[in-house]
C-alpha cells in the first residue's frame, strides 16, 4: 500500500476495497526511516490519492496539509508547536518540499514558508569525491547465513547500503568516511581501512554489526 501511494491510484482503490484501514499502513524503509501511505502521496504530489485515503481513514498531517496547499492549517501547525516546521518527512523530505510538490494549489503554502526558517534545511552533508565513494564500495559480510551481507553500491553522487533481503538505503556523508542512512541522521555507518579488508560498522545508538568486504 505504501509503494502504491506514490502513484498507482487503481492499485490504492484495490487494496482499500478489500481492506479499508490499509489507509492507515505505513513501512519502514531501514533504520527506523517510517513513512505511511498518505506521507507517500504527499511528498510526490498526488492530491488524487491523498484525498481518497483522508477519505478512508488516513490520519491527516502537516506534511499532507502542505502539499494540499491548506495554509490555514500549516500556519496553525506551525504557530501552536514553533519549530515543528524543521522536523522531515519520511527519507528527510522537508516540509517545503512537501508543499512544492502540490503544484500551483499549494503556492500560497510554499510563499508562506519561505518566512518560517528551517522549512527547507536538507540534511547536512559534507563533500565526498566520486572516487572516495567508489574506494567504499563492495559486499561486505558480517556471519554466516545469506543475508548477512551488506551490499554498499556507488550512484552518480553517493552510496546506497543495502542489507540483502532489505531495502537500498541513500547515504548521507558527515565527514571522514562516516555517514548515515537518509531519513535516519541518527544512526552512524562508519567506513575504516582495517588489516586485510576494509571494514564498516553501523550504530544505532550502539554496535548494531561489524562487517568485513569480501569482493
Amino acid at each position: 500500500m505504501v509503494g502504491a501511494s506514490h502513484g498507482n491510484i487503481a492499485r490504492v482503490k484495490e487494496l482499500l476495497a478489500r481492506h479499508q484501514t490499509l489507509a492507515r499502513a505505513s513501512w519502514d524503509w531501514g533504520f527506523g526511516d517510517w513513512e505511511d501511505a498518505l506521507g507517500a502521496a504527499s511528498h510526490v504530489g498526488n492530491r488524487e490519492i491523498a484525498e481518497l485515503l483522508i477519505a478512508n481513514g488516513a490520519r491527516p498531517t502537516l506534511f499532507s496539509a502542505a502539499m494540499l496547499g491548506q495554509l490555514d492549517v500549516v500556519r496553525a501547525f506551525i504557530t501552536a508547536s514553533p519549530g515543528v516546521e524543521v522536523t522531515p518527512g519520511a527519507h528527510g523530505i522537508t516540509l517545503m518540499r512537501h508543499a512544492a510538490a502540490g503544484g500551483a494549489a499549494a503556492l500560497p503554502v510554499v510563499e508562506y514558508l519561505k518566512a518560517v526558517p528551517g522549512a527547507d534545511a536538507p540534511p547536512a552533508s559534507q563533500p565526498i569525491s566520486p572516487e572516495a565513494l567508489a574506494a567504499l564500495a563492495g559486499t561486505y559480510v558480517f556471519g554466516a547465513a545469506a543475508d548477512e551481507r551488506v551490499v554498499i553500491a556507488q550512484t552518480r553522487v553517493a552510496l546506497t547500503f543495502l542489507r540483502v533481503g532489505g531495502s537500498a538505503r541513500n547515504l548521507v556523508h558527515r565527514g571522514d568516511r562516516g555517514f548515515f542512512p537518509v531519513g535516519a541522521p541518527k544512526v552512524r555507518i562508519q567506513f575504516r581501512d582495517s588489516p586485510g579488508a576494509m571494514t564498516v560498522t553501523v550504530h544505532d545508538p550502539d554496535l548494531v554489526i561489524e562487517a568485513r568486504r569480501v569482493s
